[in-house]
């Protein structure tokens, strides 16, 4: 397998990345409601829903993080090179997540910094969780520490 890590270097205010796209499914919501033990029954009971804002149910608002980061490691490229995810801040829920909904992640590099003692990089990211229309469901921002690309100029010696 090839890895499609980039390291610290790599990263520039403005690149954008697009993952694949994947349709929510009813297994989605219900393994998300148990494994987070939320069964509000805007979530999971069909004819309380019906009388909700949305008229069914609605897939739990923190299933787009999780979505978002798992398209993250599907894309590859912080395979390796990311050291910890920082923070999340200021995510936003803009439109309801729907099963059925078809969803790509879209993730805007927002700045890259080295660290102080300069061994390491802090890369600012956007993520927004785009439906099949085009509208955005969901956004955040989040902050990740990256490892500085390996040197290999010098071979190694055993």
């Amino acid at each position: 397998m090839t890895s499609h890590a980039l390291y610290f270097e790599d990263f520039e205010p403005g690149q954008e990345f697009i993952s694949s796209a994947r349709t929510i499914t009813e297994a989605d919501l219900t393994i998300f409601a148990m494994l987070s033990g939320d069964w509000n029954p805007v979530h999971v009971d069909e004819e309380f829903a019906k009388a909700s804002a949305y008229g069914k149910r609605v897939v739990h608002g923190l299933y787009g993080p999780a979505i978002m980061t798992g398209f993250l490691q599907q894309l590859g490229i912080f395979d390796g090179s990311a050291i910890a995810m920082l923070n999340i801040s200021q995510l936003n829920f803009l439109k309801p997540l729907l099963v059925g909904d078809t969803v790509h992640m879209r993730l805007t590099i927002l700045d890259a910094r080295p660290t102080k003692d300069g061994t390491r990089g802090v890369v600012g990211r956007k993520f927004r969780l785009v439906k099949h229309g085009g509208e955005v469901a969901q956004e955040m921002l989040s902050d990740v520490l990256v490892r500085r690309r390996p040197d290999t100029s010098t071979p190694e010696t055993f």
